[in-house]
């Protein structure tokens, strides 16, 4: 308990650092150059985005947020393991909560980063060690992951079929893709919808959070919600972003699909999860209840559910890019699977 308790305050203290730096550029310059050299790498990675992310984690890693996370197991007598963690890199910090989670259980990390961000995690697990020597050795970041003795893999749909084939004799968790989706009922307020927005547009719709497909009922007005959308009209001044909605307008065109198209930004009927960047689906409903079995058998491709209407979203709008410690990537509890190892 007393180690536990000793890396619940490194993490502590690296939440402090993470909330200071936002607020002095000057002062953590070196950090800055980081989210410079990752943007160069990743056009994805704004310095907007890197900050979001660096914000969030900030306001989570507090002593408070990790001592009610880690109240309900017990983690004294965990067997130390070295833990192979292959990284997403789809939005900034995104295999972060894989790391703390090997950490935290005293086993040791030996990560592979996804090209696409690895420059920030590996500064800011050094950060840990200059916080508490006790993280020292207990990580380490390659570009091909051996000697391990579990695995926790992030990937796509066809990299889990190749990850659980290749480590088929491991203890393993493999995620796959998913989404966020939000249930509308077309009483929600401007406010609420701006939120929605929000839950689409951070990270570029890149997370696995991010809300790609919204259910309306029969005869929704979209008004308001494009007033709300309109708003992120400015994404289209990115490269990335515009290359992105230009491609899929030109398929849906060709195609003969109907859409709504916003001029940065599309509406489209659909009845996949998943939407493209630049794209949001939508469906209509008829009634909740079917609504609520729907969403059932779709459960394996959807992340998050928001919705202001409790009786179904397990989120309120806005709040699905802000997730506690203990809501797991694809509701399987890392932490348990650690400690019964």
């Amino acid at each position: 308990m007393v180690l536990l308790n000793q890396r619940v305050k490194a993490f502590d203290k690296l939440s402090s650092f993470l909330i200071k730096i936002e607020k002095n550029k000057t002062e953590y310059a070196d950090f800055f150059e980081i989210i410079k050299k990752s943007y160069h790498k990743n056009k994805w990675f704004t310095e907007e985005n890197v900050l979001n992310a660096i914000k969030i984690w900030g306001k989570s890693l507090t002593k408070k947020n990790l001592s009610k996370w880690l109240r309900n197991y017990n983690l004294k007598n965990t067997k130390i393991k070295k833990i192979g963690l292959i990284l997403a890199g789809n939005i900034p910090l995104v295999g972060l909560h894989d790391i703390i989670c090997v950490l935290l259980t005293g086993n040791k990390a030996i990560v592979k980063c996804s090209s696409k961000d690895e420059l920030l995690l590996p500064y800011l697990c050094e950060k840990l060690v200059e916080f508490d020597l006790i993280f020292k050795n207990k990580f380490v970041f390659k570009d091909k992951i051996e000697n391990f003795e579990a695995l926790i893999a992030t990937g796509n749909n066809t990299s889990s079929k190749y990850f659980d084939y290749y480590f088929s004799k491991y203890p393993k968790i493999i995620r796959k893709h998913r989404n966020g989706v939000a249930i509308l009922t077309g009483n929600e307020s401007s406010s609420s919808l701006n939120d929605l927005a929000k839950d689409i547009f951070l990270y570029y719709g890149l997370g696995c959070r991010s809300v790609s497909k919204i259910y309306v009922p029969i005869n929704y007005s979209f008004d308001k919600l494009i007033i709300a959308i309109k708003k992120y009209s400015k994404l289209k001044y990115s490269a990335k972003y515009s290359n992105n909605y230009n491609y899929n307008k030109a398929v849906y065109l060709m195609n003969n699909e109907k859409f709504k198209d916003l001029d940065f930004f599309i509406l489209k009927e659909d009845f996949n999860i998943f939407s493209p960047v630049g794209t949001l689906h939508y469906e209509y409903y008829n009634d909740v209840n079917s609504l609520r079995m729907k969403l059932n058998i779709e459960k394996d491709k959807i992340q998050c559910v928001t919705s202001n209407y409790k009786k179904i979203g397990n989120l309120k709008l806005g709040k699905a890019q802000s997730p506690n410690l203990w809501d797991y990537a694809d509701n399987i509890d890392t932490l348990s699977f650690l400690m019964n190892l």
